[in-house]
């Protein structure tokens, strides 16, 4: 089983600054930890549930290519290699033209749902991955903008209506907010509706009423749409937003699912044209994000972390031969039909997958090297 890092679709990023990562040394080191820690999670879930399966683990490597260093324990052999683009789990087996002595210990001798299982333990570590950096972050504790006032821009409803630098809004329809975000959601909900807004001034408070403007914005991917904007700005305070742990793992799970709905869909916006190719970022452009979240502190790391989690889960259970999800295709394919896939066709799918994946990573490549030259 193998996991490849080397394409990944960064969409729902923010900009990164152009400037070349490679001036800047320790953003290769965030990205080489970042990604090694995925690597292995990723190679971790195939290598138990292998060994839980009975199958015999020959080789678990982080990264492809040419052996740096490494040891043999357990009848595995422990290596990193010199590519690190991804990592493989090596089993028994594994290759139906391998000549099998010890039948019990080889992956192809077990039943397809223990296969299946063996393959989606890779993508599925790294979705678990995700949940526990998710979780951790709640519980400790996430910083979110509060609902301060921060700027009043002219020429908006905020700004006609007397809103004033510095105000704190409590309510909005009557109903209590504290976060900044849920202060925006409702007026991008709202173009063109009076909203009442309940604001506190001088340890005062009052009402005032306003429709938020409606604007044409693009969305996360660059689809236009219309929001309500009422031509404020947040100001730079903090609520430390804290939840107790099942709470929390409630959270960590709904928004590890939100981020896999929103990779998804970003795929097939890709696909479809809305979202441009050229945002699509591979090694280069994670480094750089690496390290840049790096700077930012452990929270924005640990997020980061997170996406790329679960963005490595989704790549890699794509219906693609060589990847997870075209071994798991084919075992979909041998539970209905009751009988394998033939090797040749299986052999002419992979060559198809591993061309059209060499294609997908030098796009990357070149995205990456023409953004870092700032000329995306």
């Amino acid at each position: 089983m193998t996991a490849s890092i080397s394409t990944v679709a960064l969409s729902l990023l923010d900009a990164v600054d152009p400037r070349p990562f490679l001036s800047r040394l320790d953003y290769l080191l965030w990205a080489i930890l970042v990604l090694g820690a995925l690597i292995f999670v990723h190679e971790l879930g195939h290598f138990l549930v292998a060994k839980r399966a009975g199958v015999r683990v020959l080789k678990f490597s982080l990264g492809f290519g040419p052996k740096i260093i490494g040891f043999t324990r357990g009848g595995t052999e422990y290596l990193l290699s010199a590519i690190p683009l991804g990592g493989y789990v090596k089993m028994l087996g594994e290759d139906p033209q391998e000549e099998v002595v010890d039948r019990e210990g080889s992956f192809s001798e077990k039943p397809v749902g223990w296969r299946s299982l063996i393959i989606l333990a890779g993508p599925g570590s790294n979705f678990l991955l995700a949940v526990v950096i998710f979780w951790a972050v709640f519980t400790i504790g996430v910083p979110t903008l509060a609902t301060k006032v921060g700027e009043v821009m002219e020429g908006f409803p905020a700004y006609e209506a007397g809103v004033l630098t510095g105000d704190r809004i409590t309510a909005i329809d009557g109903h209590p907010i504290e976060k900044w975000e849920e202060l925006a959601t409702q007026i991008h909900k709202s173009p063109g509706r009076p909203v009442r807004l309940t604001i506190e001034r001088a340890g005062r408070q009052f009402d005032l009423t306003m429709a938020p403007k409606a604007t044409r914005q693009k969305n996360v991917f660059g689809e236009e749409q219309e929001v309500g904007l009422l031509g404020i700005a947040p100001a730079e305070e903090f609520l430390i937003e804290r939840t107790d742990p099942v709470t929390a793992l409630a959270r960590a799970l709904y928004k590890t699912y939100d981020l896999a709905r929103l990779i998804l869909l970003t795929f097939i916006k890709l696909i479809q044209g809305v979202v441009p190719a050229k945002t699509i970022g591979g090694p280069l452009l994670v480094a750089q994000m690496a390290g840049q979240q790096a700077r930012l502190g452990l929270l924005n790391l640990l997020f980061f972390t997170a996406l790329l989690s679960v963005n490595l889960a989704i790549l890699n259970l794509l219906p693609i031969p060589i990847l997870d999800g075209g071994h798991l295709f084919f075992s979909l394919i041998e539970a209905v039909r009751g009988k394998p896939v033939s090797q040749q066709k299986r052999e002419m799918a992979q060559q198809v997958g591993l061309a059209l994946l060499v294609a997908l990573m030098i796009f990357a490549f070149y995205n990456d090297i023409f953004r870092l030259l700032g000329r995306q």
